[in-house]
């Protein structure tokens, strides 16, 4: 028994310091964790302390999600539907013939990147903070366009050995709009429907693109139905696609058409481009409220109110739209609590 409480404890002190085993990166270490779960604990208390590519840890709640895109997203009606349909359609499918790949737009603190967060719980046990979901922000982890060749091939091979480590994996790249041409010209490979590239299959995989492109156009879509007195609930996907249209798609300012829509023979590479309305007051206030929530806190109307009316909004005089969503919320309301 002694001996028993002994590797239980060495055991779970190697939980707290290790990280998920990755096959395709560290092959000694996993040789070692393997050994250890086979030999000491058997493959089922192994599969179940650490995280592995199966369903004991990755597994999609249809159910889950559409819950929390409808109580936790806020102001985003379009979105919502066109990200519940996607998803839960390529999870279902048992033989996809591509990747899915979303790319979101919208203004900064509209729930892109919350989203996406919202994604990963609802397919990995960890969330985020599973070893199988990668979050790439471009001008953090590529800055130097003098790097660019070296970028190109470290972000190549750590989706091919990613992906060979787990099929199921998911690849969410922030900043679209500020990445370099070239280094998005080496991710268009595994969008595309090839069965397999250089003997991996990338049709499992998951990748989302988060853009501030077509922001503007798509808050003049709802401005304008603001000014005409209509609901911004009747706001459709049909009114946005094509403000998304004329601001990224023709825009020869922007090289994000050209470089990830489509392929080398014309295949559109990106199944749902998804916009994000820019938020209102009353929007600011439920994140407000979910925020206290989510401190552990009261929530209080009074507090996140003033909080709110004190945000900066636009148009100036109308003050319609929140300037940046509800992206400071978490740390502008401490300032506002006693």
């Amino acid at each position: 028994k002694f001996k028993m409480k002994e590797t239980f404890s060495a055991l779970f002190h190697f939980i707290l310091i290790s990280s998920v085993v990755v096959h395709a990166f560290e092959p000694i270490s996993t040789t070692i964790v393997a050994g250890l779960g086979t030999s000491a604990l058997g493959k089922k208390l192994y599969n179940y302390l650490f995280e592995t590519c199966d369903d004991n840890w990755i597994g999609f709640n249809a159910t889950g999600l559409q819950e929390d895109l409808e109580e936790k997203l806020f102001g985003q009606h379009v979105a919502s539907r066109v990200i519940l349909k996607a998803v839960t359609g390529f999870m279902n499918s048992e033989n996809p013939k591509k990747p899915l790949v979303l790319s979101l737009h919208g203004w900064t603190g509209t729930g892109k990147i919350f989203v996406s967060q919202l994604i990963a719980e609802n397919i990995y046990q960890k969330g985020m903070a599973s070893g199988f979901v990668h979050l790439f922000a471009a001008t953090a982890h590529f800055p130097h366009e003098v790097h660019l060749e070296t970028y190109k091939a470290q972000l190549q091979q750590w989706i091919k050995g990613n992906v060979t480590n787990c099929p199921r994996s998911m690849f969410i790249f922030d900043e679209m709009d500020k990445m370099h041409p070239g280094l998005i010209d080496g991710i268009k490979p595994y969008l595309d429907f090839y069965e397999r590239l250089d003997g991996v299959s990338y049709r499992q995989a998951i990748f989302i693109f988060l853009s501030n492109a077509g922001g503007e156009k798509i808050v003049q879509v709802a401005l304008d139905f603001w000014t005409s007195g209509r609901e911004r609930e009747e706001i459709e996907l049909k009114d946005l696609e094509m403000a998304l249209s004329l601001s990224v798609f023709n825009n020869k300012n922007s090289e994000y058409q050209a470089h990830v829509m489509v392929s080398k023979d014309n295949k559109n590479l990106v199944d749902f481009f998804v916009p994000f309305l820019p938020l209102e007051f009353k929007h600011v206030v439920q994140c407000g409220l979910a925020e206290m929530a989510a401190k552990g806190l009261t929530p209080d109307a009074a507090v996140v109110d003033h909080m709110a009316r004190d945000m900066n909004y636009f148009p100036k005089d109308e003050r319609v739209f929140s300037l940046h969503g509800c992206k400071a919320i978490s740390n502008q309301l401490d300032f506002y609590i006693d």
